[in-house]
């Protein structure tokens, strides 16, 4: 007799070894032959709407650890709301212009000249083309459900079309214009940067105390003394040849001393370390006291310069280092140049693209700004003017993209301005209308906001939708209009913006159009191009507004850097067009670390390639990964991490495995039992499934992720753990 046949043991087809790495691109095959997204779309038409808009990622090399994170997040979530029977198309999208692109590929053609406009944009095209198909790929192996075969691209002729009305918009509203400002340059790069491309490192720069002797007549407060001179420190001696002014504080005390044989003004509070910096040891007697208010309008001498400067006020002078008195240069600097607008002083920025000084300083002209430093402290020794130098260790702005530092030059640009049309102000309104998760997101934006400048659309690339602008041949008088932009836009819609390049310029202006200065018919085209901030920023109006299945966004989703990048721009652009943000709920997740919390580099070779980990454990463990992290801070990843959770993923579906075994003769309408007629250890069981499904739903709803990883964990580990 075989007992075999008389034992009810558990059957399952279901495997024991998950073979991800091989079977998953099997599942995205009939997935993609059953047209998955389409039905769940099809299955939920009648649903609520649900939009999630994608947030471009760079095109741009291969997915990294951190895409992965953005992306299975989104994934979550969308699914989330289908299985709920929500409308919830996701459409993804690539930011495809820039300057990455444009280095990578004056980088794999070898630095040259002579090239055209045009070519340039046709190798950056075929690079943002090579790269958009090699991360399609790679997002969809992690299980991404979307319209893959129809994403949004910033290259597109439509997209570029449309953005170029959102800018006529901005025009007929009164934002844009063009003005002499100072701006985040990168003399490497030679152009302009957004906020959102600024990076901060320490560097160990030059700081000078410097004399600017008070010239006659001499303030009230220092009548009577001998030759008294600011002492003005400094941790950019560069910036000293467009020196115009010395700023104080209204409301800080101020004194006069005597120190190193010269009568010196400073801060009260500052006194000590000044005689300190200067080898007078203790602090020298006190011979005048007042207070900044009372300095005002006095005049002091440039240090080497046949050059009279004003003394004035500025709030923004501290106490924290230095001497209470810092020198004002409108050109390199944009408090400076807040303080020279009150003043009336000119925008002095003596220095070229490249950040070398020009013929405005014959003695250090075509030098770099960082290399004429030392010279420059050399020189105020020989003149008599340096008071003291040493070594200061600070934060300083670096290039996002080559990593070294920049500049505040004042250059003539194209500006979004922040109080035209109450723009501050009511982007800072809707900011507390929105849901910001985490809720500290709220008050991130919202400081950046409400100290940002004003927003400097140009830059001097090549790569990108050109700014709409037209200069009069005759007057140079700046032509903008949103008559041209809707022309031009028509235009682009058939040849994309390649054309604004390409086509003669009388093609390009709306005929009839004189120049309003002089009456001129002859122009030429601008040649700068807009911030990829707007072309990204603008996504709202050119892909959400315009797409049959989304019209208006749900949520955005990003890492927190994005609260300065795209979360802002979209921000700005969504309030001034329409008197709203884009999106009703904000989103941010950490960056990716590794296990000691480090961020990933080569250098360091800590790096976890997506591909890497989907070869080896399948994209399955991956988007556990993602679960079972709180996204809302920095999220760590270390083969140690992955080890863990292939033991829970194992856990998991062997729970699962063997739950589906001792069901396999199970038939709902034959086998059913009532619930008071079930053993108290099933009832225990159906409430445990039933607190976690709730649980579970509550999670979900709060996009809490990780809680539902955990409670699932702990069910499979301990109240079911069949092993």
């Amino acid at each position: 007799m075989d007992y075999r046949e008389t034992l009810n043991l558990p059957r399952t087809e279901f495997p024991m070894r998950a073979n991800l790495a091989r079977r998953e691109p099997e599942i995205l095959r009939r997935w993609a032959e059953m047209r998955l997204y389409e039905k769940l779309l099809e299955k939920n038409a009648g649903g609520r709407r649900f939009v999630l808009h994608d947030g471009p990622p760079y095109a741009n090399g291969h997915i990294h650890i951190g895409h992965t994170l953005n992306k299975v997040l989104k994934d979550v979530i969308v699914k989330h709301h289908a299985m709920r029977g929500c409308f919830a198309p996701y459409v993804p999208g690539w930011d495809c212009h820039g300057l990455p692109i444009e280095l990578e590929v004056e980088r794999e053609a070898g630095r040259k000249g002579g090239r055209s406009m045009l070519e340039i944009r046709e190798r950056c095209r075929a690079y943002a083309e090579r790269y958009v198909a090699v991360q399609r790929a790679e997002f969809e192996r992690l299980g991404i459900l979307g319209d893959w075969e129809h994403p949004y691209l910033t290259m597109d002729p439509s997209y570029e079309a449309e953005e170029v009305r959102v800018l006529g918009r901005c025009i007929a509203l009164g934002l844009l214009y063009r003005g002499k400002k100072p701006v985040h340059w990168c003399p490497s790069c030679a152009t302009a940067l957004a906020e959102a491309e600024v990076e901060y490192a320490d560097v160990s720069s030059p700081s000078v105390y410097v004399a600017y002797p008070f010239v006659a007549p001499l303030p009230a407060p220092l009548a009577g003394l001998r030759a008294p001179a600011a002492a003005v420190w400094t941790t950019t001696p560069w910036t000293l040849p467009a020196s115009l002014a010395v700023a104080v504080h209204p409301d800080h005390e101020y004194v006069a001393i005597e120190c190193g044989g010269r009568t010196l003004v400073v801060a009260a509070a500052r006194a000590a370390v000044v005689a300190q910096a200067l080898g007078a040891g203790e602090t020298p007697p006190v011979l005048a006291r007042c207070h900044g208010r009372d300095l005002e309008g006095s005049r002091c001498r440039h240090p080497w310069l046949p050059r009279e400067v004003p003394v004035v006020l500025a709030e923004y002078v501290t106490l924290e280092s230095g001497t209470g008195l810092v020198h004002t240069a409108p050109g390199h600097g944009q408090e400076d140049y807040e303080t020279g607008l009150r003043y009336g002083l000119d925008v002095l920025a003596p220095v070229d693209a490249r950040g070398r000084f020009t013929a405005e300083v014959p003695e250090w002209a075509g030098l770099s700004v960082f290399d004429a430093d030392a010279r420059i402290v050399e020189h105020l020794r020989q003149v008599g003017a340096l008071l003291a130098s040493e070594r200061f260790v600070h934060s300083y702005p670096h290039c996002w993209r080559c990593k070294k530092p920049i500049i505040f030059r004042a250059t003539e640009q194209w500006f979004i301005g922040m109080e035209r049309g109450e723009l501050r102000r009511r982007a800072l309104a809707e900011i507390e209308r929105v849901r910001w998760i985490p809720p500290w997101g709220r008050e991130r934006i919202a400081n950046m906001i409400a100290t940002r400048p004003d927003w400097c659309l140009s830059r001097q690339r090549a790569w990108g939708v050109p700014i709409v602008a037209l200069y009069c041949e005759r007057c140079a008088a700046p032509l903008v209009s949103e008559a041209l932009c809707t022309h031009v836009a028509a235009i682009f819609e058939q040849e994309g913006a390649d054309a604004w390049f390409r086509r003669p310029v009388a093609e390009l202006v709306p005929p009839g159009t004189r120049c309003a200065d002089c009456g001129g018919e002859a122009f030429r085209r601008e040649d700068d191009i807009l911030d990829v901030w707007f072309d990204s920023g603008v996504s709202w109006r050119t892909v959400v507004e315009r797409h049959p299945q989304l019209g208006r966004a749900d949520m955005y989703l990003e890492g927190s850097d994005q609260h300065r990048g795209w979360f802002h721009s979209a921000l700005l652009t969504g309030v001034a067009l329409e008197g709203k943000a884009p999106y009703d709920t904000v989103l941010t997740h950490g960056f990716t670390l590794d296990g000691a919390g480090r961020k990933m580099s080569k250098s360091l070779r800590n790096v976890i390639a997506p591909e890497e980990v989907i070869q080896r454990h399948g994209a399955e463990l991956l988007r556990l990964w993602v679960a079972a992290e709180d996204y809302r801070e920095d999220v760590r990843i270390s083969e140690e991490i992955l080890g863990q959770l292939v033991e829970a993923y194992r856990r998991i579906r062997n729970t699962a495995r063997f739950l589906l075994a001792n069901l396999y003769d199970f038939d709902p309408a034959r086998d059913a039992v009532p619930l008071d007629r079930l053993p108290a250890l099933e009832r225990w069981a159906l409430h445990q499934t039933r607190a976690l499904a709730e649980r579970c739903r509550a999670a979900y709803e709060a996009y809490e992720f990780h809680v539902i990883y955990h409670a699932l964990n702990n069910l499979c580990s301990v109240h079911v753990n069949p092993f």
